[in-house]
């Protein structure tokens, strides 16, 4: 048996499986970077589990990463799964290992900022909503709280410590990078600052801290 012909009987054993036990779930390829969710591949039965085969260990806190049981013929990386059990993106298919997928908990919208600096005495520069430029839009994400903080620049004795993240995306149409200090949004309101992006073959994986301002 090859290569091929052992991958083959294990996306078969999946799609079987995924007839069994499997959900439904609408499947979406990324194709613009403003709209993730516009290009719909139909539906698709699948199961996801907490790495966990025999399906008796729950997910706990801060775990992002799940495995998928579903036919990956039908699959590619950066695949959304939208279901009433959650929304997932397919974060890696290596070759005879388990499907990887990314629970998403928050929808994100990234921006490039422009610094623009005024003129005359006490001259500020600095970045407003007016001179960003969208770079991805409406990607579902996992944004999970990170394991350290950091004082607040203002130091004031009633500031809290300024809390770090950590954010996981699929790999964004068209080649879009990320960069450090490019500015997040969340569909609950909240901000962020990039404060490193590590493009993976399983998509981008940030640091980034809640901005303040």
């Amino acid at each position: 048996m090859d290569g091929n012909t052992l991958q083959a009987k294990i996306y078969g054993g999946y799609a079987k499986a995924a007839t069994r036990i499997g959900l439904s779930f609408a499947q979406y390829r990324p194709t613009s970077a403003t709209n993730p969710l516009a290009t719909s591949l139909g539906s698709l039965l699948a199961s996801f589990n907490a790495q966990d085969w025999t399906y008796k260990k729950p997910q706990g806190y801060g775990k992002a990463v799940w495995y998928c049981v579903a036919d990956g013929t039908q699959l590619a990386v950066g695949d959304y799964l939208v279901g009433a059990p959650g929304t997932f993106f397919i974060a890696s298919m290596q070759p005879a290992l388990p499907i990887q997928a990314v629970l998403c908990n928050r929808t994100v919208t990234l921006y490039r900022p422009q610094q623009e600096a005024s003129t005359g005495i006490g001259a500020y520069g600095g970045n407003t909503a007016q001179n960003q430029t969208v770079l991805a839009q409406g990607f579902p994400a996992s944004v999970l709280q990170g394991s350290k903080s950091e004082s607040s620049v203002a130091r004031l004795p009633g500031d809290p410590r300024q809390g770090w993240w950590n954010m996981l995306l699929p790999p964004l149409p068209g080649g879009v990078l990320i960069n450090y200090a490019d500015v997040v949004t969340d569909d609950i309101g909240k901000r962020y600052l990039v404060s490193s992006a590590e493009q993976t073959s399983m998509g981008w994986r940030m640091a980034v801290t809640e901005a303040e301002t």
